[in-house]
């Protein structure tokens, strides 16, 4: 019988952390991608190095800004 305490391992696992964790990572991938695409369309003179660049700027900002 419960005397109104648990103990905590009894109840189920839930892996909210992680999953926000992975869903923020997907997120980011997801939009550098959609930026890549959208640099390209939007100035087709760029080369593949200063669209790497961009996108390596873009994704860092994404990552500041979801730290808080």
């Amino acid at each position: 019988m419960s005397d109104g305490n648990f103990n905590r391992q009894l109840l189920p696992h839930t892996p909210y952390a992680s999953g926000m964790k992975a869903g923020k990572q997907i997120a980011k991938m997801m939009a550098t991608e959609v930026f890549r695409d959208e640099i390209k369309r939007l100035c087709p003179t760029l080369d593949d190095d200063d669209i790497r660049c961009a996108a390596e700027a873009f994704e860092h900002k994404l990552t500041m800004r979801m730290k808080c």
